[in-house]
């Protein structure tokens, strides 16, 4: 595979032999992060469990510290005094029936984050197959099916990111900007990886955190050191 001169450029400042602490890690993804946009910052983390066991799942939700600097644009499936509240925390669509129906016969997803209120679970588990492969399903432990939809509302806004074991038992998030710096990055970096270590299932034996990279969106990976996270 063939990479660009900025990802040469900035590959050629990373040890790949070398495991880094989580602060010098993120100022080097900071600095390997030279495109003309703002890049997003990425971690990945193996976990020493096996997904495929209901017991060793890995799944939650937090609010980053600092937010993700991404304008998250939220869909709230809700009725009555729920829809009012919805409103009033900045939602940026808000409906019932109506939007669950544009969901099915316009395949319509111009939103980031899904949330909902039980009753309308019923009617919102239809869309499984067209949500599930996107990430967009809400589901309790991630709080964005709840009965306080304008705090969920308010949390999404505000940078709340949910973290899941994909089938290969890695985590991956996005934790904030190549602008934040190294320092807000690393505020955010620590609160995920905190999340993570007490999100660990009783029936996780031997090393939990296997492996962590971090990296910005069109820069080289760069490896830390799992002994010094969480």
């Amino acid at each position: 595979m063939k990479h660009g001169k900025k990802y040469v450029d900035g590959a050629k400042l990373i040890d790949r032999s070398k495991l880094y602490d989580v602060n010098e890690a993120l100022e080097l993804a900071v600095k390997t992060g030279t495109a003309k946009f703002d890049e997003s910052v990425e971690v990945h983390v193996k976990l020493g469990v096996d997904s495929r066991h209901a017991d060793q799942q890995v799944r939650g939700a937090i609010v980053l510290p600092n937010g993700t600097g991404k304008n998250v644009r939220v869909l709230a499936i809700c009725k009555g005094d729920a829809a009012k509240d919805a409103e009033a925390a900045g939602a940026e669509f808000v409906g019932a029936e109506d939007m669950i129906q544009k969901i099915q016969n316009e395949n319509w997803m111009d939103f980031d984050v899904l949330i909902t209120t039980p009753d309308m679970m019923g009617l919102v588990g239809r869309l499984g197959r067209v949500l599930g492969p996107r990430g967009l399903m809400p589901n309790p432990k991630a709080g964005t099916v709840t009965r306080e939809i304008g705090k969920a509302i308010t949390e999404a806004k505000a940078g709340k990111i949910e973290y899941r074991l994909d089938k290969t038992n890695i985590i991956h998030c996005v934790i904030g900007k190549v602008s934040f710096g190294a320092e807000k990055l690393e505020e955010n970096f620590n609160a995920l990886l905190d999340a993570i270590v007490k999100a660990k299932p009783a029936a996780s034996k031997g090393q939990y955190i296997r492996s962590c990279v971090v990296a910005s969106t069109m820069g080289p990976g760069v490896r830390v050191n799992p002994g010094k996270v969480g």
